[in-house]
């Protein structure tokens, strides 16, 4: 059985791959970037949680990450397509069906990237933090 945090991984990734774009979880770059875009979603880090004690909860602000990547002439517009979408599909249910407290978004932070032989890339790591708590930090 998949820990909470594990579930609520597996929610945002589901979620993403509802979208046009592809959507992987913890792998490395393909050779080919689908032309609506990729999105690679990381683990992140759950930080250090505040606590309380009665009853004993532990209170995360994981650092979830999406790294957004298109290519292509157009990609100015297509990655500005793709971030709006994350947006989107976080804004829709900011609980994730009820397993955090709240999901948010960071603005992403988009460079250019040369491939040789092939067309740029434009990327950006978007930042999610999902507000959720545990009864025990390694559930």
């Amino acid at each position: 059985m998949p820990t909470p945090r594990e579930t609520i991984l597996a929610a945002l990734h589901a979620r993403l791959s509802a979208l046009p774009a592809a959507a992987l979880r913890g792998d490395v770059l393909p050779e080919r970037v689908p032309a609506a875009g990729l999105l690679i979603l990381r683990d992140g880090e759950p930080g250090e949680p505040e606590v309380t004690l009665s009853p004993l909860r532990y209170h995360y602000q994981h650092r979830a990450e999406i790294e957004a990547v298109v290519q292509g002439a157009t990609r100015d517009a297509a990655f500005d397509t793709l971030c709006a979408s994350v947006g989107a599909a976080i804004a829709a249910d900011r609980t994730l069906g009820g397993l955090c407290d709240w999901v948010e978004a960071e603005a992403p932070r988009p460079v250019d990237l040369a491939v040789e032989g092939a067309a740029s890339l434009k990327a950006a790591v978007i930042t999610v933090v999902l507000h959720y708590s545990l009864a025990d930090p390694l559930a």
